[in-house]
């Protein structure tokens, strides 16, 4: 299916506007850039993860899909091949490094991701620090099962795999712990439920907490969304990737936004 007018305009508006580290005067930004951003000579390397990846692309179940979020600009209906999903609707390889490098220069304790999907990118992010714990909330059952089972198989035992809708278990988690260090919101791409589930997560976010958005040009009500993220009195820098948005809290940086193209 083709790419969105939208997305394709919004793109090479990114590209006419994105820096690269040349263009970053900020010692904070520019050691994620150098630490976390550009590709190292040693990226990370997970055979395991990504033969599973394989595996699922090869997949030919259909399985019945609970959409709780905007909905997709590939599929129509609720029946979706494994296969598919796989290839489409689950964040590539390069952006799944990028994501795991992000939370190895950040070095959370408490992570969160909201949408799951078949948990590729969860492993990654579960892949971080050695004592980093991922809660991980999927709103549709057969995708949590698949997820649940790639976890089990992998062997990553620092996952806790949640069923439900963000609206009723994000409530429950942020209620379970202390505070959250980083944040994936991946999911409902839609300028209501993220800006709700934004401030929700800043209720037990702290100086050091990494907050990072999905698919911040996936619609003009994404975009509303991350402008109104970039103006929250609480945030202080922002880093925009295209595909993600990164949001900083830290007091005592000073109010900057970067676009950056990497």
């Amino acid at each position: 299916m083709a790419v969105p007018v939208h997305q394709l305009r919004a793109y090479v508006a990114h590209l006419r506007h994105a820096g690269t580290r040349h263009s970053v005067h900020s010692p904070f930004v520019y050691d994620l850039v150098e630490r976390a951003l550009r590709r190292t000579a040693d990226p990370p390397s997970f055979p395991d993860v990504e033969a599973l990846r394989k595996a699922l692309q090869r997949d030919p179940r259909t399985i019945s899909v609970e959409d709780h979020g905007a909905g997709s600009h590939r599929f129509n209906g609720t029946g979706r091949r494994v296969a598919d999903i796989a290839r489409t609707a689950v964040k590539p390889r390069r952006q799944a490094e990028m994501l795991h490098r992000i939370v190895r220069w950040a070095g959370p304790k408490t992570l969160l991701e909201l949408g799951t999907s078949l948990g590729l990118t969860t492993l990654y992010l579960a892949r971080g620090p050695a004592s980093a714990h991922v809660v991980t909330i999927e709103g549709s059952p057969e995708i949590h099962a698949i997820a649940k089972h790639n976890f089990a198989q992998i062997g990553q035992a620092n996952i806790t795999p949640l069923l439900g809708n963000f609206r009723d278990q994000l409530p429950k988690v942020l209620a379970s712990i202390d505070q959250l260090d980083f944040v994936f919101i991946d999911g409902h791409h839609a300028q209501e439920p993220t800006l709700a589930y934004f401030e929700q997560c800043l209720t037990k976010a702290h100086d050091d907490t990494v907050l990072v958005l999905d698919d911040i040009h996936w619609s003009p009500g994404m975009e509303e969304a991350w402008r109104a993220v970039q103006a929250h009195p609480r945030v202080t820098v922002t880093v925009d990737l295209f595909k993600f948005g990164l949001v900083f809290l830290r007091k005592e940086q000073q109010r900057e936004h970067f676009v950056l193209r990497y």
